[in-house]
């Protein structure tokens, strides 16, 4: 499967590099009618405060209303399908994710899509990385002290996530392959009664993302141990990375993509994202995503291809040495 996804990819890149000899005439005037962005999510959380804040803006920049759509479901397969079986005229658009275009495709083996060939990469969008959590109740204050208390109740301590190969999932086995520990995995139905009960005790560590985390970790019920990512996270600064801590490979973050079905005409793809890329940059949204503890990513369609070969590429052996499967 891996080796079909870099021809595709190659095929794809080359695509992308080639400018069409004839106007197609999906593009003229476009757009003339208004656009549905799919989310792969129910109403609530990052993902679809990313979407319709972009789609307010993009109304606003392209004179069509951007309609979000949630098809939550099947980790996000449900709506890489409707997306991917939809007109190639620009009209219906998918948020991507690490899910949808990162581990999903390892975790299931047989799509009824290709996540490659099925699509045309329009720009990256946002990236929101994660921290670790334990309920304020674990007598731990550092990393360091909470390693050695899993490695004293090896499979006892149990972390909780949004779902089963999710981001936060695959987060805690990063830390249990880079740390040699044993957790037990506690899929939530979302991120919300996964939150709910950390705070409550119900279980005791989670990854996730700041804006879910922050009322509780002010309120001291949870306490931030380590950020997953390069740098330091601006909404909670005195917390080290793992990095920091001598765990590098536990980096990892939720994020989001713009795609539409393959064969979009080239002309629209460039109008998406030179729009998407504006709004991106605007004052209000930058301000708004910093609120959220979220970085605009942005770019071209060739880096966004290349972003989704990497994450393919990263979380195969992952999502296999960890035993994943989809539910």
């Amino acid at each position: 499967m891996a080796a079909s996804w870099v021809k595709s990819l190659t095929v794809l890149a080359l695509g992308l590099a080639t400018v069409c000899a004839q106007a197609q005439p999906q593009a003229a005037g476009y757009p003339n009618r208004p656009i549905k962005l799919i989310v792969t999510v129910p109403p609530g959380g990052a993902a679809d405060f990313i979407a319709r804040l972009l789609a307010s803006k993009l109304s606003a920049s392209m004179g069509q209303t951007v309609v979000v759509e949630n098809k939550a479901g099947a980790s996000g397969a449900l709506a890489a399908d409707f997306v991917a079986k939809s007109a190639p005229d620009g009209y219906t658009l998918l948020q991507s994710s690490i899910t949808t275009h990162g581990i999903g495709p390892h975790l299931m083996t047989k799509l009824p899509y290709d996540p490659v060939a099925s699509f045309t990469p329009v720009t990256m969008l946002a990236s929101l990385p994660l921290i670790m959590t334990v309920n304020a109740d674990l007598k731990v204050n550092t990393l360091a002290e909470f390693l050695a208390l899993a490695r004293e109740r090896p499979g006892k301590l149990a972390f909780a996530s949004s779902g089963n190969g999710g981001a936060p999932h695959m987060a805690g086995e990063l830390l249990k392959a880079a740390a040699s520990v044993d957790m037990l995995h506690a899929p939530y139905r979302g991120s919300g009664p996964a939150v709910t009960d950390l705070v409550g005790g119900q279980v005791q560590v989670m990854f996730d993302g700041a804006p879910s985390l922050l009322p509780h970790i002010t309120s001291g019920k949870i306490r931030t141990l380590a950020a997953a990512s390069p740098r330091r996270n601006p909404l909670l600064p005195q917390v080290p990375t793992f990095a920091e801590l001598g765990l590098p490979t536990v980096n990892i973050a939720l994020w989001y993509g713009l795609m539409a079905p393959a064969g979009t005409p080239p002309e629209i793809i460039a109008r998406i994202n030179r729009e998407v890329n504006q709004a991106l940059k605007s004052p209000d949204v930058v301000e708004r995503f910093a609120a959220q503890g979220t970085e605009p990513l942005g770019g071209s369609p060739e880096q966004a291809a290349a972003y989704v070969k990497q994450e393919l590429d990263r979380w195969g052996p992952v999502v296999k040495r960890a035993g994943v499967v989809a539910n």
